[in-house]
């Protein structure tokens, strides 16, 4: 049997071994998936504590039940490595490591690089490579290709597969997992394309959509947050324009959204956060530079949204002039540094920017985030207030919802009389508004 044969029949009757690169938000619920669908696992990552972690069936990700990583750890279906030179040992290696920006606002792809070389070394005849990182179309068949054709002396489409399928994860959400999202698959080759896409369903619930080629996924990934990211830089635009004209933004999407064709509602806030939306167009505009074209919509957006975090601290600013207080000395609690409602993830949050506009500006900067008791941001570790009374509010000059988390007492906020700007609009149902502004 040639190698398409072979893969195929071992998809079918789940000897296929299984590996993940990268453990964390991304590679850790997919590891859980492959197993839990009786395919054998080995998850890598270079960071020991995840590795100790998974292994002792203890998990750190909000996305995967308890019970599922102690039951596949303990069976022998899963465990974890630092030690790459396993990888000789799978058949089918995912690649989910993390895609940040640089000092530079660059793509910063080191991780894809490291791993892809820790691969190679190790990558055996008919096996299968498949990156989910979000990157900049071309990373699959330009970076990774030739790194792993160099590292391994093997030859893709002939030796191995290759291919891309972007990751959607959307950390807290209720209805959507890994297991049941569509998956979008783009590979080297209409052989390699039906192997990926055959894992796929084989592993997960949602539908496998097959495009022509890696680039083509890669784009649609970056397509999919850049739409995101346009449209909350246009409601944000708008948000900052209804204020000078004291008009309601929020009642203005509420509106809108009543349109049942040719309308999706999106909400303005004090910045984007996550790791896909306020990043990605940066992988695009750079990719852009290189065939010497401007994304000018999707850059103006990213503008807009990059200068929300300093918008809400001039807001929140003529609020406490009201008060007659300055922003320099005042005392400012944040409700939620987690960067999207119900969970612990702080990664890009627009809370953390605000909290540093806050401090630039003189002002003593508290937080309290149910979800958060503590968080690192730019080298500084921060505590965050545990306990949320009449007491501790009292405490303050001003008290802004950043994040809109359903488990703060926003009743017990307004009633306090300390000023209120909210953010997100969470505290639409309060009827006590006397101290409350709202974006």
């Amino acid at each position: 049997m040639n190698i398409k044969e072979t893969l195929l029949e071992k998809i079918t009757n789940k000897t296929l071994s299984m590996g993940v690169c990268g453990l964390g938000y991304v590679g850790l619920p997919l590891a859980v998936d492959k197993a839990k669908h009786g395919f054998r696992t080995i998850g890598f990552d270079v960071q020991q504590k995840k590795v100790d972690m998974v292994n002792a069936g203890e998990n750190y990700i909000g996305d995967v039940v308890d019970a599922d990583l102690r039951e596949l750890v303990s069976s022998g279906m899963l465990r974890a490595t630092s030690d790459f030179s396993f990888v000789k040992d799978v058949d089918f290696i995912a690649i989910c490591v993390p895609t940040p920006l640089d000092a530079h606002q660059q793509p910063d792809i080191s991780y894809v690089v490291d791993s892809a070389k820790a691969i190679a070394g190790y990558l055996t005849r008919g096996s299968v490579v498949v990156l989910e990182s979000t990157t900049y179309p071309g990373t699959t068949e330009e970076l990774l290709k030739p790194i792993l054709e160099e590292g391994s002396s093997l030859k893709c489409g002939t030796d191995f597969y290759l291919g891309f399928s972007p990751e959607r994860v959307d950390p807290g959400n209720l209805i959507y997992k890994t297991s049941n999202t569509p998956k979008v698959v783009g590979a080297v080759g209409a052989d390699a394309a039906e192997v990926i896409a055959m894992v796929y369903s084989t592993i997960l619930d949602g539908e496998v959509h097959t495009v022509s080629s890696p680039a083509v996924a890669e784009m649609e990934k970056i397509l999919e947050n850049t739409y995101r990211n346009v449209n909350i830089g246009l409601v944000n635009e708008l948000a900052m324009l209804c204020h000078k004209m004291g008009i309601d933004i929020w009642e203005v999407v509420d509106a809108a959204k009543t349109k049942p064709y040719g309308f999706q509602p999106f909400y303005p806030g004090p910045g984007l956060g996550g790791h896909c939306i306020p990043l990605d167009p940066y992988y695009l505009s750079w990719k852009a530079r290189e065939y010497g074209f401007h994304t000018s919509m999707i850059e103006s957006s990213m503008m807009v949204n990059d200068r929300m975090p300093e918008y809400t601290v001039e807001r929140a600013g003529k609020i406490l002039n009201r008060e007659k207080k300055a922003l320099n000395g005042s005392k400012v609690l944040l409700l939620g540094v987690a960067y999207k409602q119900d969970i612990n993830d702080c990664r890009e949050s627009p809370a953390l920017r605000v909290m540093e506009e806050f401090q630039r500006s003189g002002s003593l900067v508290d937080y309290h985030d149910p979800f958060v008791p503590t968080c690192r941001y730019k080298g500084q570790q921060y505590q965050g207030v545990e306990k949320l009374d009449e007491e501790t509010l009292r405490r303050y000059d001003l008290v802004v919802v950043t994040t809109a988390h359903s488990t703060v007492d926003y009743e017990l906020v307004a009633g306090v009389g300390v000023p209120v700007f909210d953010c997100k609009n969470v505290m639409k149902a309060v009827q006590n508004r006397e101290y409350i502004e709202v974006l």
